[in-house]
């Protein structure tokens, strides 16, 4: 099988993507440079639904494991992350298989987006200062001076895109309205091959997804939670509030019961998936494969097959 350099697997969660993927690189003689914002985090394995060493079946793949719990992330800094590891699986003749659900990171890497810097400069510390004392409208006070329709945009409640936004007109002198028009008005960096998976029954996609958290409760997710708090990971911490890990904390904390919690799980692992179908489906280069319970992946195999080929 000849394939373009790279194809991105991509699609909402629970759709059969790491399997897909692995055969690609199998077939093709590639590597996996996963684009999932949460198996970006070491130790948090259950919860993400991390590809374990008989999933991997011995590809290797990138971008798993790569921060702390506690550490800062952003796409810019997956981009800033990734794209070095993209050019050495081509550099070295091989095909990279990107694959994950998080849309804004896959389209932003082939896309080869740039973003505004996140400099030290003591200015957003002031900016969160500002909000901490006079409340988020202050800041969103001062965006609406120089970025109206920032301001217009941004939900008054969101506090981190407001203090973003002011912080990117004060250390470039553009407002984030202007960055953004001027980074998608370059030319894409990448050309790949988009590989979609879907169900034509949105069903059976839930279905799966219900199976999928409780195979993760049984297979330890909240030994894995309880594990982190106690070695000092703190409950507010960003990768903690991921679906999945903040649902049992809610249990454990006594506002709900767990069944409630699994089941809160379940609610907001599904809403995700529709989330993330939007956004896939706004990509007109995405061939979907839609597939049906329980899933051929002989007939998957083949549709691939056939969209390569073509």
């Amino acid at each position: 099988m000849s394939a373009p350099s790279i194809l991105c697997v991509v699609g909402p969660t629970a759709s059969g993507k790491t399997r897909l993927a692995v055969e690609l690189a199998k077939a093709l003689h590639g590597e996996v440079l996963s684009c999932d914002s949460m198996q970006i985090y070491r130790r948090m394995d259950i919860g993400t639904a991390k590809p374990t060493p008989e999933e991997t079946q011995g590809v290797p793949h990138h971008m798993i494991d790569v921060i702390g719990l506690e550490e800062p992330f952003s796409v810019g800094r997956y981009v800033e992350m990734a794209d070095p590891i993209l050019q050495d699986i081509l550099s070295r003749g091989k095909t990279c298989v990107l694959c994950g659900g998080t849309g804004l990171y896959a389209d932003s890497l082939m896309a080869g987006r740039t973003f505004a810097p996140y400099p030290e400069t003591g200015r957003r510390q002031e900016l969160e200062a500002l909000a901490d004392r006079e409340g988020t409208e202050a800041v969103l006070e001062k965006l609406r001076a120089v970025d109206p329709d920032s301001a217009e945009r941004l939900h008054p409640g969101n506090r981190r895109r407001i203090i973003r936004a002011m912080e990117v007109y004060l250390e470039t002198g553009k407002t984030i309205t202007q960055h953004n028009l001027e980074t998608q008005a370059v030319p894409p960096k990448y050309h790949p091959l988009w590989i979609g998976l879907d169900f034509t029954d949105r069903a059976d996609l839930y279905r799966r997804i219900d199976r999928r958290v409780d195979l993760m409760m049984e297979d330890g997710l909240l030994d894995e939670i309880q594990r982190l708090l106690s070695e000092g990971v703190p409950p507010t911490a960003t990768s903690l509030q991921a679906i999945g890990y903040k649902e049992p904390m809610a249990a454990l904390r006594g506002e709900m019961t767990m069944e409630e919690a699994v089941e809160k799980v379940k609610q907001e692992s599904r809403r995700y998936a529709k989330r993330q179908l939007t956004w896939f489906r706004r990509n007109k280069e995405i061939h979907w494969i839609m597939q049906e319970e329980p899933v051929d992946f002989q007939h998957t195999w083949q549709e691939v097959q056939r969209i390569i080929e073509d």
